[in-house]
């Protein structure tokens, strides 16, 4: 039976949890809540995993696999293969939930296949995939960083005290971008999505 795999890009531990760099496992521990799944660390996969199933009850729902790689960002692609193999689904199965610079704080935006933007999970997972770029993304916005701040040292830094305010709502709305996406198909998710 054919399902989704959701990974929520981030680094692991208490050092990173906060940071905007981790919002795919802020989404990825929402989802897992809904799918009323804990993570599990299933043995030589290097990741947390929980599964579940959405949409409508009986045969007509479909199964979700939610992902956080227990690896750091810029080696993820790895278990990302690792667990696609693991229940035999293909890359165009995959949904990667990830910050993004170039969207405003408060926008998500879903596609499919482009470019990696110099994001290290995205070429990560493009290394472990033959260098196909061929998956889902949902793309939370954080924006850019002030001044002249680095855009690493800003993506490894906590959300602001502004930007926590509202970051629940973001987050809702990129596990709610998920569920549609799996349940209705990349268009009509777009067209509710994409602000």
């Amino acid at each position: 039976m054919s399902g989704w795999l959701v990974v929520g890009l981030g680094n692991p531990g208490p050092t990173y949890a906060g940071h905007r760099h981790n919002v795919g496992y802020l989404v990825a521990d929402l989802l897992a809540d809904r799918l009323g799944a804990r993570f599990g660390a299933p043995k030589g996969l290097r990741t947390e995993l929980a599964e579940g199933r959405v949409g409508p009850i009986g045969p007509d729902s479909v199964k979700l696999a939610v992902m956080k790689p227990r690896t750091y960002m810029n080696e993820l692609g790895g278990p990302v293969s690792g667990v696609l193999s693991y229940f035999g689904w293909s890359p165009d199965h995959l949904i990667a939930i990830h910050d993004e610079l170039d969207i405003d704080p408060g926008q998500i935006r879903v596609k499919f296949g482009g470019g990696d933007n110099g994001h290290n999970g995205l070429k990560s997972i493009r290394r472990s995939l033959g260098g196909s770029g061929d998956y889902f993304r949902v793309r939370v916005g954080v924006g850019r960083p002030p001044g002249r701040q680095d855009p690493a040292d800003f993506l490894l830094s906590n959300f602001s005290a502004v930007e926590k305010k509202d970051l629940g709502v973001e987050i809702e709305r990129a596990a709610d971008a998920v569920e549609s996406l799996v349940t209705v198909g990349l268009e009509r998710t777009q067209s509710a999505f994409n602000s």
